[in-house]
């Protein structure tokens, strides 16, 4: 997979990189053989200073802030710590649900193996996100979520408690999506198997807002990814 890194960049100046992370990618650096891709080996290609303020999980798309300096990296990492900076994803969930400024305040603990999270009252740590619905299919809903806290797959699980598991993430329940599911004629080819119209967590950082060294405040919006963008897409012309 050959990306040019700055194709990605969504926002620059002399302190930070905003880019638009594909999916698939991971933020840091793998312990697995093929680690030869990473957001922060392509932005240190870059910009030699460059660390990333945060990470997004490897099959998310969207925005994603990296600091060219030391000084800035503090800056931004001082307002993730106080909870500062506003972070807005849209997701696409399973099944019809009218969410009007929900907060799920659940704690979270990660699983034995590090690779699930599970809602845990005694030992999690404090989580919480807010929902809105943005647009309600026939049998899907297009959700705003702004989580407060930053924990492992805070968003995926949150949205389980409230019976709204992501389309296309089967770690956390949420089903697959197919056309065939939105189109009622819908005649596949003989002989051949229906692929999901998304092949991966159906989850995109739209937008992050923060204050940039100047204390000037800055919203900066990754728009979607192709497979996310078809997904909608269909959607809207189905449902």
């Amino acid at each position: 997979m050959r990306l040019n890194f700055k194709d990605l960049i969504i926002f620059e100046n002399d302190d930070y990189i905003l880019i638009n992370k594909p999916p698939h990618v991971a933020s840091l650096d793998e312990r697995q053989a093929d680690n030869s891709l990473s957001i922060l080996r392509m932005a240190k290609e870059y910009a030699d200073d460059a660390q990333l303020a945060h990470r997004l999980d490897k099959e998310t798309s969207g925005v994603l802030a990296i600091a060219k300096n030391p000084a800035s990296y503090r800056h931004l990492s001082m307002q993730f710590e106080h909870r500062q900076v506003a972070k807005r994803y849209h997701a696409v969930t399973n099944g019809t649900h009218d969410l009007d400024m929900i907060s799920v305040y659940l704690p979270i603990a990660q699983k034995r193996d590090g690779t699930q999270v599970a809602i845990d009252r005694q030992k999690g740590k404090e989580a919480e996100t807010i929902f809105n619905t943005l647009k309600v299919y026939r049998n899907h809903t297009l959700v705003e979520c702004m989580p407060i806290t930053g924990r492992m797959h805070q968003i995926r699980i949150h949205l389980v408690c409230l019976k709204a598991p992501i389309v296309c993430d089967p770690t956390y329940g949420g089903e697959m999506i197919y056309l065939s599911d939105l189109k009622r004629k819908f005649n596949l080819k003989k002989e051949t198997e229906e692929q999901p119209l998304m092949k991966r967590v159906a989850l995109h950082a739209r937008s992050l807002t923060f204050k940039l060294m100047n204390d000037e405040i800055v919203t900066i919006e990754a728009p979607y990814p192709k497979d996310f963008d078809v997904l909608v897409k269909q959607l809207d012309k189905f449902s």
